[in-house]
């Protein structure tokens, strides 16, 4: 069972290295006020390669609400490089998530199926908003690829989430 994050708590900062030789820190925006974390499975996985095409082109609905996006996997950088050479992105890309950084941002984690499918275990998909004070917002957490939020309608509902100063929800412990 993964680590659970609850909802308005700090997000658990994370450094992992990203395609221009520095770092990317997780919950710790570089630009903006806001911060949507994307986990990728990594290469190996048709539908995360999808989901980050379907991301491209909303990358300036993001921006112009003032959240920066990255995305993340536990790839090595050449298969996080050939990602994004293969997909023509843009979006910022950290790889070598390892295990304890996964179990701490509370994401299921897969050992490979076989070698072809990847060398490591990986993180199954998450989708974490960080607000300006680096706290979770929203959180989303799959322990397959198949459910994840949609990233070319979320603009439009985090739009209305800013417009109406809509608050945290589910933090009401059981």
């Amino acid at each position: 069972m993964p680590n659970v994050l609850t909802a308005a708590q700090p997000f658990p900062v994370t450094e992992v290295d990203d395609l221009s030789g520095g770092k990317i820190t997780l919950g710790r925006p570089k630009s903006h006020g806001w911060q949507l974390v994307i986990v990728y499975r990594g290469i190996h996985c048709p539908i995360c390669r999808q989901y980050l095409t379907d991301l491209e082109p909303k990358l300036p609905d993001y921006a112009d609400l003032g959240v920066e996006v990255v995305a993340v996997s536990a790839d090595t950088e050449a298969k996080a490089r050939k990602t994004v050479a293969d997909l023509d992105i843009t979006v910022p890309i950290g790889f070598g998530l390892t295990p304890v950084q996964m179990a701490a941002m509370g994401l299921y984690i897969s050992d490979p199926r076989s070698p072809q499918e990847t060398d490591r275990p990986f993180a199954e998909p998450g989708l974490f908003l960080i607000n300006p004070e680096g706290n979770l917002h929203m959180v989303d957490v799959s322990n397959a690829p198949y459910l994840r939020p949609d990233v070319v309608t979320l603009p439009k509902r985090l739009k209305f989430v800013f417009d109406n100063d809509y608050p945290i929800r589910g933090t009401h412990e059981a």
